[in-house]
């Protein structure tokens, strides 16, 4: 029996049209890089997906430099958008360098209470260091969604104006890449997360970088019993004063998962997606 080209053609096109929307095959996904780079006791996160980058925090001043280091020695010259979640030393210490030595998209920062706007040495040198490169300082806008390559990013925090601790103002995201999902609270404390269970605005999470450097003010036990996390990275010093992370965060942490890697432990971390799969690699076993 002899069969039309029309509809031979038509048969092919549905074909195509039924594996790429149908569920046959997806588009395949610009690979995800994220990178809890190791600096102590303090926090440095870089996200890289189809040439587009974003760093969150970057440590105190003096392991900024290792940042930088590793940020070059990825071939990294232009920073899409630099995330100072909020204005503590171990988080944004070094940050002047970072504007000094990169070009950068845009810089977000929280909005903070003028009461609570540091008067530190590093944050006014933060400031200068902006306007010498004319780079104006963006508020975190709640609900903003940001696109890294094929990373979606949404901010979920803060969710209020004014609070008495600072940890709280911190910048917090929710990112997806395919089926893979993580959430970064910086040093978002019980407050924080109890605003973010109330806006409804967590899922399970795949990967979660534990807040506040697993200190026993964040990571609630009603917090994770919702982000459910596959996996856990605690960013944290050797031997800090503070007792990070503590016993009963990891205890928490560990009733949902047992793939908890410590800086303190295994250096820097590197989760890689495909939209599909997660690989995970550290600098030291």
């Amino acid at each position: 029996m002899k069969v039309a080209i029309p509809t031979i053609l038509l048969m092919i096109v549905g074909f195509v049209v039924w594996n790429v929307f149908g569920g046959g095959f997806a588009p395949s996904l610009e690979e995800l890089s994220v990178h809890y780079i190791d600096v102590g006791q303090g926090d440095s996160i870089y996200i890289t997906s189809g040439g587009e980058g974003m760093l969150i925090d970057c440590g105190e001043s003096g392991d900024t430099d290792r940042v930088i280091s590793y940020l070059d020695n990825m071939g990294v010259s232009k920073i899409d958008y630099v995330v100072g979640t909020h204005p503590h030393s171990d988080h944004m210490g070094g940050m002047s360098k970072i504007v000094e030595h990169y070009d950068i998209g845009e810089m977000i920062i929280p909005h903070i209470d003028d009461s609570d706007t540091p008067t530190t040495k590093y944050f006014e040198k933060f400031l200068n260091a902006c306007a010498v490169k004319n780079l104006s300082l963006t508020e975190a806008e709640l609900g903003r969604e940001i696109k890294v390559g094929d990373a979606d990013l949404k901010i979920i925090a803060p969710n209020s104006e004014d609070y008495s601790n600072v940890n709280n103002y911190s910048v917090s995201f929710i990112m997806n890449h395919g089926d893979n999902s993580f959430i970064f609270t910086g040093d978002a404390e019980k407050l924080a997360e109890n605003e973010m269970l109330e806006k409804n605005v967590l899922e399970d999470i795949d990967v979660y970088k534990a807040g506040h450097h697993g200190s026993d003010t964040s990571s609630s036990e009603e917090f994770l019993n919702v982000i459910k996390p596959d996996y856990a990275v605690i960013s944290c010093g050797e031997g800090n004063s503070y007792g990070h992370p503590k016993d009963i965060t990891v205890e928490n942490l560990s009733k949902f998962t047992d793939k908890i890697y410590r800086t303190d432990l295994v250096g820097t971390v590197v989760f890689t997606s495909d939209g599909k799969q997660l690989d995970v690699k550290t600098e030291r076993n």
